[in-house]
Formats: structure tokens, sequence, C-alpha cells
């Protein structure tokens, strides 16, 4: 540790400091060279020599080589042989140059990644049509009593669906609303799916009874009459499970990422 400490006080004498020129033949002549100069530079030259003193000092550094034994030591004698003989305009211009790297490498990195998230917002509107085609024709939300001795009320989701895609569905996923219509806030919204026995093949049309537990939040709501079910469709899958059409591939924190993004980087607006 008290190599570490000696590593990080001569670090911090660099970064607070400025020479014309600096000699790296010893830590006493670089420490030295450093006070001598350091009065020379104005506040803003000072600024950018600081900067560029950081990006210098700390590209390339191992870490866990600097824990090791004579790690210290060898990542001190490093740092003398990157500064000796360079004054600060030679260090400001090296600095520039790591952070010109370090801009380019970030902004391949964005567009990269724009590149992938207008695939998947691109996907997701093609997926959102297919969705459209797996209409719900009918839905409704209903209690029916079940039990004789003991009587309780089973929540059911009554759905009438048709396949109008061309593929078979193993699996379809829901999102039901349920709300009356002069009230702006639901009485429930919430996520189901449902496996389909068998499958629904392209064209095929059935209606559901589904029990949802009675413990759950379905069967906790109590709604008025007026209240009316409607159902969106989030997500199909196919005859081997596999997810076929999904609107979660892109969602709002996908959109705020690249909103954020090209507001960093709007040449890449399409």
């Amino acid at each position: 540790m008290k190599r570490v400490t000696l590593l990080l006080g001569v670090i911090a004498i660099l970064l607070s400091s400025c020479a014309k020129k600096i000699d790296g033949s010893s830590e006493e002549a670089m420490k030295s060279s450093i006070e001598e100069i350091k009065k020379s530079l104005d506040d803003e030259k000072k600024e950018k020599f600081e900067e560029s003193m950081k990006l210098i000092m700390f590209q390339g550094l191992d870490f866990g080589k600097l824990m090791q034994e004579g790690g210290a030591e060898e990542t001190v004698s490093d740092m003398k042989s990157k500064l000796d003989g360079k004054t600060a305009d030679d260090l400001i211009a090296e600095g520039e140059k790591i952070q010109a790297e370090i801009e380019r490498k970030k902004k391949d990195q964005a567009k990269g990644e724009i590149e992938e998230l207008n695939q998947k917002m691109g996907q997701a509107e093609k997926d959102k049509q297919m969705l459209a085609k797996f209409e719900v024709k009918r839905s409704r939300f209903y209690k029916r009593k079940k039990g004789t001795y003991y009587v309780t009320e089973e929540p059911i989701i009554e759905l009438t669906v048709r396949n109008g895609t061309d593929k078979a569905v193993s699996r379809a996923y829901f999102t039901g609303t349920l709300a009356s219509p002069k009230r702006s806030v639901p009485w429930i919204k919430d996520d189901f799916n449902y496996e389909i026995s068998g499958g629904l093949e392209p064209g095929e049309e059935v209606t559901w009874y589904l029990a949802p537990n009675m413990f759950s939040d379905w069967g906790k709501v109590d709604a008025p009459k007026d209240a009316v079910l409607t159902v969106d469709v989030t997500q199909l899958d196919g005859p081997n499970g596999e997810v076929m059409y999904s609107v979660n591939n892109f969602g709002e924190d996908e959109q705020e990422r690249l909103e954020e993004l090209l507001a960093d980087y709007p040449e890449f607006k399409k």
C-alpha cells in the first residue's frame, strides 16, 4: 500500500503542476522541473495541460499490475519515461490525440448501437402489423359462481380470436384493460397469456374461457357492469415455442436510448 500511496502522490503532483520541459531522470528531478515551470502557464493553458496529463497518465494503466509486487515502482518508471523531455505543448498535443481517438471510438460504438436500435424498431413495426392479424373479435370479463356448499366467484376472461397470420400459433400473449366508459383510470390493466392446446392454425377462429387465479388481481377486482374489457395482442409464439412476433422487442427504454444517441450524434439520423 505504501507503493500505491507513493504512486498516487506522484500523480497528484503531476496533475496539479505544469512544466516547460519535464525531467524524468528521477522522481525528484521530475517534481522539481514541474514546480520550476508551473508558474509559466496561464489558467486556460493550465486547464488543457491538466486534462491532457490525466489522459496520458491513465492511458493503458494496468491496475492489476499496479497491485502486484514491484508494480507501483514499474508504473512510476513508465510514467517518467512518458513525460521525460515533454513540454506543456507536447503534452497538450498528445492529450488531444488521445481524446480524439476516444471520441472516434465512442462515435463508432454509438453508430453501431443506433443501427441495431433502428433494426429493432423496424422489426417491431413489422411485428405490430402481424400481431394485428391475430384478431381479438370479442372480449368480455365477468365472474361466475362456483361451488355448491361453498360458493365462490370465479373470474372469467372470455375471448374470441381469429388467427389471420400465415403461421400456426402455440401461445398467445395479451394485455387486458378493464375500464368504464366515463372513467379515465381503468379498474385493472394486466398481462396474461394462454397456451393453445393443439395450436391455432392460420384462418382458425376459437372462443376461450380463461379462468385467472381467483386470488390474482382479476379475482379481486370489483368492477361495475358497464366496465368494458379491451385486449391487445402483445406476442405470438410459433409451433415450436419460438417467439414469432412481439411488441417487447422495442419498448420505451429502447426508444429513449435511441433518442439520446441521436441527440448526441444527429448525423446518424435517417
